[in-house]
Parts: structure tokens; C-alpha cells; sequence
């Protein structure tokens, strides 16, 4: 693992894992977003003093930009598996099981870090929002080829615009995430995932 030697105040280095204290700013941010997500909180949680965190990381928005990054390449991988998956409506079985299994298994906090983080309204988030957005955007952007090249293949009815279809899955899979932050048992965010699918449109 990549660790990071530091010099503490009275001169004694300060050596902690980079990767490890990622992993614990990503659970805080995603926990408390990132307006509620204080300096001291993050600190304690990673173990390390605020200089190191200046020092390894940068300010606290270049911390989160890592730990997005970071969310998305380790808890967002079965955004790539469902795009590869044969069939429009295959896509979306990989999309809303992934995004179900995230709300449901392991001991990750519940809820999106990018939806917690889209609705940020003080003026120090603004930009921590727009590339939040920016990401979305891009995500969303794949999945519209995906399903453009669908109704090219006639893997869709003709009467169905993939832009619209995007917005959907994407406001189901948001609303499942949402639901699951506010108490939602696997149950129903299950039958949330089976009601969509037994009305997609298309085989």
C-alpha cells in the first residue's frame, strides 16, 4: 500500500496509509455530504492531523474530488459490467442490481454520494456540484449511446426515446438510493427494482 511519510510540528515523522485514510474520508462524505463533512471529522476519522491531510491531499475540496474518484472506480464498477450486458433491458437488470446491492450489502453508509452531493447549496460547494453534475453528465452521456445503438437494433419499440429512458433509469436508480438513505429495507427497494424492470419497455 502507498504511504505517505510526513513531519509532524516537533519533528517526528508521521507515516500512514494514503489509500486507508481515503477509504475513511469517502464513508465520511458519504455519510454526512459534503457541507456536513467538517475538518474534524474527517481528521478523526482518518486518523491523521490536519496538516498531513493538507500536506497528502490538499484542502478538503481536493479530498473529496479523490474520494469520488475513488467512489466511483470501487463502488460504481457495475455502471461499465451494465453497459457491456447484450440487451437494453439487460442493461438495466445491471444497473438496478448494482445499485441495489450497494444500498443493501457490506457496511457502506446508504444513499449516493453523488446525489447527497448534487443538492449542495452553499457557495464553498458550488464547485464540489458542478463536477458532481459534470460525472453524472458523462455516466448518463454512455448510457444514451448505449440505448441509442438499442432502438438502432431494434432492441427498443419505436414509439421509446432513449434520452427519456435515460432520465428514468436514472431517476429510479436516485430514488432508490434516496429511499434506501431514509430507512428503506432491502425488501422494498427489492420491489422498487422488480416493479421497474416488469415495465421496461421492449424484451
Amino acid at each position: 500500500m502507498e504511504t505517505d511519510t510526513l513531519t509532524t510540528p516537533r519533528g517526528r515523522p508521521r507515516e500512514f496509509c494514503v489509500e486507508t485514510a481515503l477509504t475513511a474520508a469517502l464513508r465520511v462524505f458519504w455519510s454526512m455530504g459534503y457541507e456536513g463533512a467538517s475538518l474534524s471529522d474527517l481528521t478523526e476519522a482518518m486518523g491523521i492531523t490536519r496538516p498531513s491531510l493538507y500536506a497528502a491531499f490538499g484542502n478538503k475540496e481536493a479530498l473529496f474530488r479523490k474520494a469520488l474518484d475513488l467512489y466511483e472506480r470501487d463502488k460504481l464498477a457495475y455502471v461499465a459490467n451494465a453497459l457491456s450486458a447484450p440487451t437494453a433491458r439487460g442493461v438495466a437488470e445491471r444497473m438496478l442490481g448494482g445499485a441495489l446491492d450497494l444500498q443493501t450489502t457490506g457496511s457502506d453508509p446508504r444513499g449516493c454520494l453523488g446525489v447527497i452531493s448534487s443538492v449542495a447549496c452553499g457557495a464553498e460547494a458550488q464547485s464540489i456540484k458542478a463536477e458532481v453534475l459534470i460525472r453524472q453528465a458523462s455516466s448518463n452521456a454512455a448510457m444514451l449511446r448505449r440505448f441509442e445503438q438499442a432502438k438502432a437494433d431494434g432492441d427498443l419499440p419505436d414509439h421509446i426515446e432513449p434520452a427519456s429512458l435515460v432520465r428514468y433509469l436514472s431517476a429510479v436508480i436516485q430514488g432508490l438510493c434516496v429511499q434506501a438513505g431514509s430507512g428503506a429495507s432491502p425488501e422494498e427497494l427489492r420491489r422498487i427494482v422488480d416493479t421497474t424492470l416488469e415495465l421496461w419497455p421492449g424484451r
